[in-house]
């Protein structure tokens, strides 16, 4: 039987849920659809509700509760939260997730955000209506690099780079802390708006950001090709003001991510510069380890190589590796000091 002990990484792009002894019990988009003037009657969350994305009328907002890693909306959050583990407007959202007097809950929070914004994620759960023993808080990093299976605990250096949907944060950890980190507002996110930008500019096109992602999943390269792939991708043409198709190529959408992915590059240069000798001499010998969704983009992993001169580390299921650090920590006691309380203290 399961126990009601819960891990929760409340990521930009989707949430994602743990139950100790049954593993991943919910993995869904983050978001929530309302009617406007009736926020905390949901018409749908999750996936349901990304399928409304871009496509509902005006009546009916569509949202991302979480920006940037941070809480946006807490109350969306926080009905969202409360949805997953209860009856709601009668029909059942997930199964097997119950809070009672006895659950625990594991939060997985980025390292560089302010402690206000730390706070809301604990306050989340604690002002919800679900009935709580225990809260405890995770560095984010520490529970993807274990999610990883990298060993945190010895006093090896391990540099992990995690492109998520709106944040990549790159953390350099040794016993079991983090020595050097820096969470910055690039992502899946700002290549889609980049690829939409240069749709419209290239073809006096507006598409959607649901097509700006298809086109990055189809033909973005973290490096040039030499042979030139294409797509073809609908939407409104800003002459014409008709429906239209036009076929888009890979050097288009290269472009169009060069200056995001330099970003993310000079980030890691900076890290780097500023670790300490020892540990540079252990990142020379084990390299990078990438995690976040964003890592499926195609030869991202060769841009990273051939700018660092590092080896690079991919995973199974990048976008998971948060969650099932915080199902690590809750499994084996050995890990259990990575998880802390929140005192008032922290806060005055």
């Amino acid at each position: 039987m399961s126990e009601k002990i819960y891990g929760i990484d409340m990521g930009t792009n989707s949430l994602k849920i743990y139950q100790k002894g049954a593993g991943v019990a919910v993995h869904q988009k983050n978001m929530i659809a309302t009617v406007k003037r009736k926020e905390k009657e949901p018409l749908a969350i999750g996936d349901e509700a990304y399928s409304m994305y871009e496509k509902a009328p005006k009546n009916i907002e569509v949202r991302q509760p979480i920006v940037n890693g941070v809480i946006a909306d807490f109350t969306a959050m926080q009905i969202m939260i409360q949805m997953y583990f209860k009856m709601a407007h009668g029909r059942k959202v997930s199964e097997g997730l119950t809070a009672n007097g006895n659950s625990e809950f594991y939060i997985a929070v980025p390292t560089d955000i302010t402690e206000v914004e730390k706070r809301a994620f604990y306050d989340l759960i604690a002002s919800s209506s679900l009935k709580t023993r225990k809260i405890r808080i995770v560095e984010k990093p520490i529970a993807d690099a274990l999610g990883a299976g990298l060993n945190v605990l010895d006093a090896t250096g391990r540099l992990i780079v995690n492109i998520g949907a709106d944040t990549t944060e790159i953390s350099l950890i040794s016993l079991g802390g983090i020595v050097q980190s820096r969470l910055l507002k690039i992502g899946g996110t700002r290549f889609d708006e980049a690829i939409q930008q240069a749709v419209k500019k290239k073809h006096n096109l507006v598409i959607g950001m649901k097509s700006a992602e298809r086109l990055k999943m189809q033909l973005a390269s973290g490096t040039r090709e030499e042979e030139e792939t294409t797509f073809d991708v609908m939407g409104r043409n800003l002459i014409t003001g008709l429906p239209s198709r036009v076929t888009v190529t890979s050097g288009l959408v290269f472009e169009a991510m060069l200056e995001s992915m330099s970003s993310i590059i000079d980030s890691i240069k900076f890290i780097l510069e500023k670790t300490p000798p020892e540990l540079s001499m252990d990142i020379m010998h084990d390299g990078i380890c990438m995690t976040g969704g964003s890592t499926h983009i195609k030869n991202l992993d060769r841009l990273l190589q051939q700018e660092t001169g590092l080896s690079i580390m991919k995973v199974d299921d990048p976008e998971l590796t948060v969650v099932k650090g915080l199902g690590m920590i809750m499994e084996n006691p050995e890990y259990e000091r990575m998880a802390y309380n929140l005192q008032e203290s922290d806060f005055q």
